[in-house]
């Protein structure tokens, strides 16, 4: 599950990609290489720690230990071992640029260090080599610029790949569909195909939160705690709130999280395993400091919770007051009976992968669902007698100049004016994003069999913002 924004945006919260730069000048140095052996041995090895030991202050204090565990856990987990590091050139001097080629993937590694020999700066990022595209373009029955922007954005993507886009203007839906088979890109209708959602499933789960509060069920500054018959460690506090919107400072993925089952992670991780988490492996990397951390341990969390306050389970909540509700008859939780309408996913090379099962952690990522159906969240959504709805959209913390958060969406600055909402998805085999603007009623929506994990994934989110942008004028 991944969450990424345009160029324009500020990113903010990242799976693959992390930059930190030290606020001091960085100084080119003969002893790049050595460090970057060093990394690579330490990163094969599962040293993290001592990959931390080799930051400097200023790196240590944006990446503690803790983070920095989870990060390169995350990094190992879904591309293994470093085989092979190649010096490229300094960039601006100072910054050593580094092909690196995992056992699955390749990735651009920039290093810096200071005069301690200290690592001050490091950037790892999906390796792109630019090359000419040779892929056809028939998408002739689409409005040319809506085309345009698709070609222009997908013509990177795989074979079998699919889009599926429904554009609302003015609270009007059109259905785009696209499939790429023998390097050409066509239109197809595909607005009732069933795609992994990814991550927009939390915004789901923070809707039935908002259905619960309306209903004076609960409220979001609620304890979590009360729901449980046991002590968190360290007698640790968490509100709804804070599991809504990314600030408890719970990390991404438990640390009890068997990631050896790289094609399906979360299936097998279950009630058992989050108990042993809250008593013997909690800890939360922010202090209480309300810092934004973006968590789909959280958003799982939130979902088991909320189905053990109500005594039904989570997906019986989600199925009620929300599929129920807004007649989302397309929309499912698990894969049972949707095999001749699923879209079958595709890794980061354009094989066929596994879809992803999920257990307790349901809430941070396993809805499966259409475009056709989205568009029926989405007019919700432009309705103001839908309290729930409403509630999720206010803002609750500002994460920074260009982005707040609500619960569960993201609200996003165009136009020097906060008003749009967005959330986006990624698991191994798709990529999803979706962007409304409340007040004139507008939306795009974009479900795809692109790997979370492919280099390109970011391109859905720019199709989504660049297709805002084309109907917002």
């Amino acid at each position: 599950m991944v969450l990424q924004q345009t160029k324009r945006m500020k990113q903010t919260v990242l799976i693959l990609i992390l930059m930190l730069m030290a606020h001091l000048a960085f100084s080119q140095n003969e002893n790049h290489n050595e460090i970057f052996d060093t990394f690579q041995e330490n990163y094969n090895a599962g040293n993290f720690a001592k990959i931390f030991d080799s930051f400097s202050l200023e790196m240590k204090t944006a990446l503690p230990i803790e983070k920095t565990n989870q990060f390169f856990k995350e990094l190992k987990f879904q591309n293994g071992i470093i085989v092979e590091g190649t010096f490229i050139n300094f960039e601006n001097k100072s910054v050593a640029v580094y092909k690196t080629t995992f056992e699955k993937a390749t990735f651009t590694v920039n290093l810096s260090i200071d005069n301690a020999q200290l690592i001050d700066g490091l950037f790892i990022k999906p390796y792109v080599e630019e090359k000419k595209s040779t892929l056809i373009n028939r998408l002739t029955d689409f409005p040319t610029d809506i085309a345009d922007e698709i070609y222009g954005l997908t013509k990177d993507f795989p074979n079998d790949t699919q889009l599926s886009i429904a554009v609302l203007r003015n609270n009007d839906v059109v259905y785009y569909g696209i499939v790429i088979q023998s390097d050409t890109i066509q239109s197809i209708k595909n607005q009732h195909k069933i795609f992994e959602i990814g991550s927009i499933t939390k915004v789901f789960t923070s809707s039935v939160l908002a259905s619960l509060v309306i209903d004076k069920n609960l409220k979001l500054e609620n304890f979590i705690n009360d729901t449980y018959d046991f002590s968190f460690k360290n007698n640790s506090q968490i509100t709804f709130l804070e599991l809504a919107n990314h600030t408890s400072g719970l990390p991404r993925l438990p640390e009890n999280l068997d990631l050896s089952n790289k094609t399906n992670p979360y299936k097998m991780y279950g009630n058992k395993d989050l108990h042993a988490y809250l008593t013997r492996f909690l800890e939360l990397e922010n202090n209480k400091e309300n810092n934004y951390d973006y968590s789909n341990l959280g958003a799982g969390l939130l979902a088991n919770t909320l189905g053990l306050s109500q005594k039904h389970s989570f997906n019986e909540l989600l199925q009620k007051r929300i599929f129920d509700k807004y007649k989302m008859s397309e929309s499912h939780t698990s894969l049972n009976g949707i095999e001749n309408d699923l879209i079958t996913g595709l890794d980061d090379k354009g094989q066929k992968v596994s879809n992803w099962e999920f257990d307790v952690l349901f809430g941070g990522g396993g809805i499966l669902s259409t475009t056709a159906d989205l568009v029926k969240f989405a007019q919700a959504q432009f309705d103001a007698r839908n309290k729930e709805l409403a509630l999720t959209r206010k803002p609750t913390f500002d994460i920074n100049e260009d982005m707040k958060i609500g619960l569960g969406w993201h609200i996003l600055k165009s136009q020097n004016k906060f008003k749009w909402i967005w959330h986006n998805g990624g698991t191994a085999g798709y990529s999803s994003s979706m962007v409304l603007d409340i007040a004139k009623k507008n939306g795009v929506i974009i479900l795809s069999n692109v790997s979370g994990f492919n280099s390109k994934m970011g391109n859905i989110d720019k199709l989504s913002f660049g297709i805002m942008e084309l109907i917002d004028n």
